[in-house]
Formats: C-alpha cells, sequence, structure tokens
C-alpha cells in the first residue's frame, strides 16, 4: 500500500509518500520546502504570505517527490490513498493543501484521508527506521503525550491509536511561541526555539553578576494546564531593568557584557520551560499510571529538553518507556501525516467536498 501525505498547517510545504509493506513503513519521499527565512524579517508567520508560497510550492515539492519514488501517478497505480492535514493550524495555509489534495484525488479518483495535525506530531514516533507498528496489544498504552511546538502544548491521555483524552493545555502562549517572543525581546531573530537553545549551550561562565531567576508558571498547580505568557513578561521586564548596566563600559565591553547577559537570560528561559514541561508531565503519568511517556512537535527537537525528560523518567518512572521521535519529525513534515492515514483508513472518502480545515481542530 502507498499513502501520498501532505502538509501545509503553517509554514512548511510538505509532501512524503510511504509504502507499507510487511507490517513496516518505509518512506521512499520525504519532502519539506521551507519558508523560515522568508517570514524571519517579520518575526513570525504571515498567514496569507505562507498560503501563497504554498499555492506556488505545492506542485514543485509533489514533483521532486515523486522523481524520488519514480511513481507515475495515473488512475490505474501509483497511490493507494491520499492523506491530507485538516487542522489546526493557519486555515488559509490548510487550505491550500487540502485543494491540492482535492484535486489530486479527483483526478487520480483515489479516496481522501483526513488528518489532525496533533495526532500526526504523536505518532510521528513510529517513524524511522527503528520505529515498528504499534499492534492493538502494545504494551506502550495508556500513554502520557506531550505534544510542544510554536502553537501547542498540551498534554494528551492516549489509550490507544484514536483514542485520545486532552488533559492539559496552555492557557495563553505555547512554550514555541514563548521561546519565539523572548528571541524577538532579545534581538536574536527567528524562529527563536534553535536560537535560544544555541546560546544557552554557549554560557559556560557562572558569573553571579548575571545570575537571573525567573518563574515557571503554574508548575505547582494541581492542574495539567500550561501557562507561558507571563514568562515572557517577566523577561522582558528584566531586560529593560538591566540595559543602562549592559550599555555601562568602555570600548567593546559594554557587548560584551550584553552577549553574557543575552546567554544567561537564554539559558535560564530554557530551564524554566524545560522545568514546567517536566514537572507536569511526569505528575500525569504518575496519576493515570501509564506505561508511556511520549512526546512530539517541534520544541521536542531540543537537545536539552529531551536529556533532561529521559534522565528524569530514569529517575522517577524506571519502568516507563519513553518516546520521542527523530529531530528531523519533530517539526512538520508530511511523514507523520501519511503514517496517521495508516491508522485511519476507515476515514477514507471519495466526497472530498465534506473535507474542510478546522484551524482549531482538538484532537
Amino acid at each position: 500500500m502507498i499513502i501520498l501525505g501532505i502538509d501545509t498547517s503553517c509554514d512548511d510545504t510538505c509532501i512524503s509518500v510511504l509504502e507499507v509493506k510487511n507490517k513496516k513503513f518505509n518512506f521512499i519521499s520525504n519532502i519539506i520546502s521551507s519558508q523560515v527565512k522568508l517570514h524571519a524579517k517579520y518575526g513570525g508567520v504571515y498567514p496569507f504570505l505562507a498560503k501563497r508560497e504554498h499555492q506556488k510550492n505545492l506542485p514543485v515539492v509533489l514533483k521532486k517527490a515523486l522523481k524520488q519514488t519514480k511513481l507515475a501517478l495515473n488512475k490505474s497505480q501509483g497511490v493507494d490513498y491520499i492523506a491530507v492535514t485538516v487542522g489546526p493550524g493557519l486555515e488559509p495555509c490548510l487550505w491550500q493543501g487540502i485543494n491540492f489534495a482535492k484535486d489530486l484525488a479527483e483526478k487520480l479518483k483515489k479516496s481522501l484521508i483526513s488528518i489532525n495535525h496533533i495526532e500526526a506530531h504523536i505518532l510521528a514516533n513510529f517513524v524511522g527506521e527503528k520505529s515498528q507498528i504499534p499492534s492493538a496489544k502494545s504494551q506502550l498504552f495508556p500513554a502520557i503525550c506531550l505534544v510542544v511546538s510554536g502553537g501547542h502544548t498540551q498534554l494528551i491521555l492516549m489509550r490507544g491509536i484514536g483514542k485520545y483524552k486532552l488533559i492539559g493545555e496552555t492557557r495563553d502562549d505555547a512554550a514555541g511561541e514563548c521561546f519565539d517572543k523572548v528571541a524577538r525581546i532579545l534581538g536574536l531573530g527567528y524562529p527563536g526555539g534553535p536560537i535560544v537553545a544555541k546560546m544557552a549551550t554557549k554560557l559556560k561562565i557562572k558569573n553571579e553578576k548575571l545570575k537571573i531567576n525567573l518563574p515557571r508558571p503554574m508548575i505547582y498547580q494541581k492542574n495539567y494546564d500550561f501557562s507561558f505568557s507571563g514568562l515572557k513578561t517577566a523577561v522582558l521586564y528584566k531586560v529593560k531593568s538591566e540595559k543602562p548596566r549592559l550599555r555601562q563600559g568602555y570600548g567593546g565591553q559594554g557587548k560584551a557584557k550584553s552577549e553574557k547577559y543575552k546567554r544567561a537570560m537564554c539559558a535560564e528561559v530554557q530551564q524554566a520551560i524545560i522545568d514546567v514541561l517536566i514537572h507536569k508531565t511526569l505528575r500525569a503519568a504518575k496519576d493515570f499510571r501509564v506505561k508511556s511517556i511520549i512526546l512530539g512537535g517541534g520544541v521536542a527537537a531540543n537537545d536539552e529538553l529531551r536529556k533532561q525528560f529521559r534522565e528524569n523518567i530514569k529517575r522517577e518512572l524506571p519502568n516507563t518507556r519513553y518516546l520521542i521521535p527523530d529531530t528531523k519529525y519533530c517539526t512538520d513534515n508530511a511523514a507523520m501525516v501519511a503514517v496517521t492515514a495508516h491508522f485511519h483508513q476507515k476515514k477514507a472518502t471519495k466526497k472530498i467536498e465534506e473535507i474542510k480545515a478546522d484551524a482549531n481542530l482538538k484532537i
């Protein structure tokens, strides 16, 4: 069986071709066309600009994907299903992918499978050379899933493929959004997550004058919700209060102080976010007595987050399995869309007019 996956939920144009054979996933193509450089000068994604780029990129990306697979798309052979992300995401962007998928499905007389982007981030854990397709009797479930990205920070109780219960989410900014806003405050550029992480690793000298303490919002509240807006505001106030001191110095001294301060701030912001994510996730795992902790989403590519999750699970929940996707499958991609479609073949439909974008789609 061959599935063509399409994702245009945000600013990446993604198409993947998946072959399912002998109970294994074999990706014969996985193309991602990024718009990061285009949106970087604005400090964030502009939906209608991203929509225009998707419209331009989709035929090009499809051509590249087919060239890699050596597939000839026609009615009698090629793909068996076409899968497309319908939400959540930026609505103008979602519609570009959906309309493109509909056109393909109509021309090829193939069925369409609509995909939830959050579920796809969870099932990205089954993409890769070492991954295996989980069976109905899998020892993975129940599991606690943390989906953490630029637009989402959610805790989900998973009792099996397609069996989800949202138990906690952010009340304001998502973790990835907080990284972006902090990077903007510090004048570091976009996207913020990778830049903040890189700056944090450069902090080598523990200078007491630069020691920074930030809040860990909602960390001890008796719920599974998150809030990162206050953390961003705390950074803003601290940076404003420190500016006069950072300007002091002679020659390049002021600039050097400023760079050290930025590194210290990035390290503390990153640690504050990690502390909250780990504490809430592990508490949920203990409360629900789960067999696995599963991570997904762009922020899950953060090396420090991955490492500290592994260490804390090993120490506090040694009998709990820890699943996290390969870093290249954490950010948006169509491989996870195609994998998700494999588990939802019963949802396949030729009534393409029924498939619509839902920017606020829940799991």
